[in-house]
């Protein structure tokens, strides 16, 4: 029997939004996702995810959070988007806080993994700079570096990060992936439409045939593909659609131990063991 695989779901504090950017409702009027000249009634705290990985092959980060600096200078940190994504980073939930109090310094970090770069996911990303790899989609590095409408660059200003290619595979909605150790066991899925470059992770069991599905924001919830819920903010959202659709058969896989999306209120931070 192999070395089990630990997944640790961790949150780094919470984001406040409407509830029409992670939840989309054919009657929700346009840009109602902003919050703008909407009541406060509307305004939901989520929880921002991500995820250390205790695999065989090395330690994994999925995703890096809010950064700290969002305590004294959230204004100035997250700029225009703040209206929209305000943040909320309790003393000691900063994933390289959570990291020291479990005894892992960030350069013990063999791979961080980026879902996507939108500011809730890769605000974290110069906590962990000095991890061996910090590593997150072709399509995803090009759109970070050309819209700055969705994204902030700065949150990666002097961070090592590479690019990986997603090749052609029988994974997820759009039959590409980038498959980390070469072995199946920690697969990258491209499921694009809320950001041209967003990936699923894939962690697989070595011993048995259970995998957990990280599902990122291809849904914020499990009521996204419960209830079919694209995410408020989409490039596509035919394209968000597809990759909803794929995410919710595979929550219902009896092969499926945990699917679980970035912002589920419902989910609490917990270990999984592969």
């Amino acid at each position: 029997m192999t070395q089990p695989i630990k997944i640790h779901v961790l949150h780094t504090g919470t984001v406040i939004v409407d509830e029409a950017l992670p939840f989309h409702r054919p009657t929700d009027r346009p840009l109602a996702w902003t919050g703008l000249f909407r009541s406060k009634k509307h305004r939901v705290e989520v929880p921002v995810s991500v995820y250390l990985i205790e695999h065989p092959q090395g330690l994994i980060l999925i995703d890096t959070g809010w950064n700290t600096v969002n305590r004294d200078h959230q204004l100035r940190n997250l700029s225009f988007q703040w209206p929209v994504n305000k943040a909320n980073l309790p003393a000691g939930q900063a994933v390289n806080e959570q990291l020291a109090a479990m005894g892992i310094k960030t350069s013990d970090l063999d791979y961080v993994l980026m879902s996507h770069l939108h500011c809730d996911h890769a605000d974290g990303l110069s906590l962990v700079r000095d991890a061996k790899h910090i590593l997150v989609s072709e399509e995803e590095w090009q759109a970070a570096n050309h819209d700055h409408m969705r994204y902030l660059p700065h949150e990666w200003k002097g961070v090592p990060v590479k690019a990986f290619h997603l090749a052609p595979s029988l994974d997820g909605a759009y039959h590409r992936s980038f498959d980390l150790f070469g072995d199946g066991s920690v697969k990258m899925i491209w499921e694009p439409g809320h950001s041209a470059g967003l990936c699923a992770t894939r962690v697989q069991s070595y011993d048995t045939d259970k995998y957990v599905m990280l599902a990122a924001d291809a849904g914020y919830a499990a009521k996204s593909w419960e209830e079919n819920l694209t995410p408020g903010v989409v490039i596509d959202r035919a394209e968000a659609q597809k990759s909803l659709n794929y995410i919710a058969k595979v929550a219902q896989d009896p092969k499926c131990v945990e699917c679980l999306a970035n912002h589920d209120a419902a989910v609490r931070p917990h270990v999984i063991t592969l």
